[in-house]
This record gives structure tokens, C-alpha cells and sequence, in this order.
């Protein structure tokens, strides 16, 4: 019984732990404008995400990852990915020369929206679990990172050594290229290692609402 509440108001209490998240977040972050400019994605999915829930309700996993998703955009916004503890604590355990909790932001860039992109295509036109699947899935991941950099590009030319904590490029020149490959990695891996999950939530997936 308790097992079967949850499931039926699990996406509920999913916005709920985000919205508390994104409260604590925006209790004073280091940097305000960096803050918005980073939880941005998140107050602009929510709302798409309540809108469609009666008519295109998603998978619960897809749910979890979007929530997942979110949480590492609310840190990174709160501290700016330079300066996220988690990340600073992995630097110092690895003698790294860089805090590399942007790298942990730009592999989820893949790997959740892989996700979200493979359940609409499986969803909302005729394709199949397979190769073009696969490659879709993939281009449209490589696509949205692709746009991400750019709006980091507008950003630094609008803001200038201000948007340098947005950028969190950290001094590395190959940050952009990083970024673009990490999602690529992220993209890749979620399709090979949830593929089959995915597809069975898919298939568990109740009938949308027609009210």
C-alpha cells in the first residue's frame, strides 16, 4: 500500500525535493548572477514538466535523473563549479590542478538528456530500440551541448570577466572541447547502460490522460 501511494505521487514529491533544493540553493550563493544563470535550465524545465504531466506523464527513471540533474546545477549555482566542496575535496585527494565538479555537470549534460531525448523518440515518432536510435539519441545530446557552449560564448562576451565563474573554464583552453566530449561520453553511456532499463519502464508506463 505504502509502496503503491509513493508510485502514484513520486513525480509530486520529486518537484517538491527540487523546489527545497532550489530554496537552499538561493540562500546566499556566492554569486547571485551565476547562480541564475545556472539553475536557469531548472526554472525552465520544471514548468514544461508540469504542464505536459497529465497528457505526456515521463518514466519514473527519467524523473529521478531530471531531479539528479537538477541538484548538481543547484550546487554548482550556490558555489560556482570552481568552488564546490565536493570537488575540491577530490582535487586535494588526486593532487589535481583543477576542481573538476564542472566535468561531473558536463557528463550529466549527456547522460540525462539522452534519456529524455530517447523516451520522446520512442514516444512521439516511429523509432525503435536500435542503431538509429542510438545515433539520434546521441546527435541530439552533442546538439544540446553544443548550444550550451554557445550560450557560455554569449555570456562572456556580454559579461565579460564577470561571467568567468559561469564559464568555469578554470584556465584550461580545452574546456570547451572537454565539455563537448564529456557529454558525448555521458550520452553514450546512458544508452548503454539504461537502455534496457529505460525500456521497460517504458513498457510499465501507464496510458497518458486524454482530459
Amino acid at each position: 500500500m505504502a509502496a503503491s501511494w509513493y508510485s502514484r505521487h513520486e513525480p509530486a514529491l520529486l518537484l517538491l525535493a527540487a523546489a527545497v533544493c532550489l530554496i537552499f540553493s538561493g540562500i546566499q550563493p556566492y554569486d547571485r548572477t551565476t547562480w541564475w544563470m545556472e539553475i536557469f535550465p531548472v526554472l525552465l524545465g520544471a514548468p514544461v514538466l508540469i504542464a505536459t504531466y497529465r497528457k505526456f506523464p515521463l518514466t519514473p527513471l527519467l524523473y529521478r535523473l531530471l531531479l539528479l540533474h537538477a541538484l548538481i546545477l543547484m550546487l554548482g549555482g550556490h558555489y560556482t563549479y570552481a568552488r564546490v566542496p565536493l570537488g575540491i575535496w577530490f582535487q586535494e585527494l588526486f593532487s589535481l590542478s583543477r576542481n573538476h565538479y564542472d566535468r561531473l555537470g558536463h557528463l550529466a549534460q549527456g547522460f540525462i538528456p539522452a534519456i529524455l531525448a530517447r523516451e520522446i523518440l520512442l514516444r512521439a515518432s516511429p523509432l525503435k530500440p536500435g542503431k538509429w536510435l542510438f545515433f539520434l539519441v546521441t546527435a541530439v545530446c552533442l546538439a544540446v551541448s553544443a548550444c550550451y557552449e554557445f550560450i557560455e560564448w554569449w555570456a562572456a562576451l556580454l559579461g565579460g570577466e564577470s561571467a568567468e565563474a559561469f564559464l568555469g573554464t578554470q584556465g584550461d583552453i580545452w574546456d570547451t572541447q572537454w565539455d563537448m566530449f564529456l557529454a558525448l561520453l555521458g550520452a553514450l553511456a546512458a544508452q548503454l547502460t539504461l537502455g534496457g532499463v529505460h525500456d521497460r519502464a517504458l513498457k510499465r508506463l501507464p496510458a497518458p490522460s486524454t482530459e
